[in-house]
């Protein structure tokens, strides 16, 4: 997903519904990104910032608690998604509204209804076949 979104140093990545961090700590150990990560589930929470914590990334990471909706995503030059499509129907009037032009983002086996991806790649992991598309803004 991050090469896909050709991720630079010091560029800012948000991973909406973050899970246990595992692509913020991904975008800034191998691509040098500052990362923040918004996740509901206080125990993926906890988890992330435990592995943020042992591997000293806080200066890098940041992972919040709390609902996507509530954030502000405009600083971000990166935004990934691994949520349903009707979740990303839902979160796309946000992007739409905060992100700059020229923003990246990339959704993890959902299409985002309504806009067209510049980039589609398909591959398996696991005997299952995954879609990762970039959009631009």
């Amino acid at each position: 997903m991050l090469t896909l979104a050709d991720l630079k140093p010091g560029e800012k990545l948000y991973d909406l519904g973050c899970g246990d961090g595992r692509i913020l700590i991904m975008a800034a150990q191998e691509f040098g990104a500052e990362a923040v990560g918004v996740e509901l589930n206080l125990s993926l929470v906890r988890e992330g910032r435990e592995k943020v914590s042992s591997l000293g990334l806080e200066e890098k990471v940041k992972i919040i608690h709390g609902n996507l909706f509530d954030i502000d995503v405009s600083p971000a030059d990166v935004v990934t998604l691994y949520l349903t499509t009707s979740a990303n129907e839902k979160v796309k009037p946000k992007l739409e509204k905060e992100l700059r032009p020229g923003a990246r983002v990339v959704s993890h086996d959902f299409m985002i209804p309504g806009w067209k991806p510049v980039k589609t790649v398909r591959f398996r992991e696991n005997y299952r076949t995954h879609t990762i598309y970039l959009y631009i803004r």
